[in-house]
């Protein structure tokens, strides 16, 4: 993908990172950032080289949240009119939830707005010391959005939820961690590679199993104990009769890696979930 372009796309071995590539204005959020996004996720949602994804920022925030420029008018510009406003408006179509793959947001600083909530879609938060994330929707007379209000205080708490987007405070990394908004705070030169190794780790694992696995998870934030337990069934079922359930076990007892040959893209029936 066009390195010039809002958001970039590089691959090391079987990841994909995804930066937001507006540093000059902290990756402010406008229309371009957020069809780029749709754009990256696709693609590498169906790439069968990829099997993770690391979304970050380019520079030293991740996302300042939407751009402002437009003024008062910043959402509401381009919702009833097809143009390229500057404005948070245009919501992404396919968001990292979506994806195939694990994905990983790597919060490398200021993560404000849209900043915050859209890493809330991601499958795993780490980030580095100096992040700073702020759901700061009340204090300018917006409101969260993203699911946010469904997603937030299953991770943090009804509490510390509460308090996070009706006051808009704005936390340090240490705080985000000890609420468990995110799963681990680095240094921030070391952020990207324990990124990158993390997603490594996912990477070892089979495709198929992740993929079926991601979607149980937030299919299960909707369904009682009963209702998951019976989606579970005949997905473990499905599973267990793949050639790559075969090889897994095979290799475990054989003492090597496994060789993966399924690809969750084509090899994942979207009915089970139904």
């Amino acid at each position: 993908m066009n390195q010039d372009s809002e958001v970039t796309v590089d691959y090391i071995d079987q990841i994909a990172v995804v930066r937001l590539n507006r540093p000059e204005h902290l990756n402010a959020w406008n229309n371009k950032i957020s069809s780029g996004l749709d754009a990256s996720l696709r693609q590498v949602s169906d790439n069968s080289n990829v099997r993770a994804v690391i979304i970050t920022g380019n520079g030293r925030a991740f996302c300042a949240g939407a751009d402002l420029s437009g003024g008062g008018d910043t959402f509401t510009s381009g919702r009833d009119r097809d143009q390229d406003d500057t404005s948070e408006a245009r919501t992404p179509q396919f968001l990292p939830h979506q994806v195939t793959k694990p994905v990983i947001a790597a919060i490398n600083g200021p993560a404000v707005g849209v900043g915050a909530t859209y890493p809330l879609m991601c499958d795993i938060r780490i980030a580095c010391e100096s992040a700073r994330i702020g759901f700061v929707f009340n204090r300018i007379g917006m409101l969260p959005e993203l699911g946010s209000h469904s997603l937030l205080p299953r991770m943090v708490g009804f509490s510390n939820a509460a308090q996070l987007l009706m006051g808009g405070e704005i936390i340090d990394a240490q705080t985000a961690l000890s609420m468990g908004l995110v799963s681990a705070v680095h240094p921030d030169d070391q952020l990207l590679d324990q990124a990158i190794e993390l997603a490594t780790q996912l990477c070892a694992a089979a495709p198929v199993s992740v993929a079926a696995t991601k979607q149980l998870l937030w299919r299960g934030l909707s369904l009682s104990w009963e209702e998951m337990h019976r989606m579970e069934t005949p997905v473990f079922d499905w599973v267990a009769q793949q050639p790559d359930s075969v090889e897994g076990v095979t290799a475990f007892l054989e003492k090597r890696p496994p060789n993966w040959a399924m690809d969750p893209s084509e090899d994942l029936p979207k009915e089970l979930f139904d």
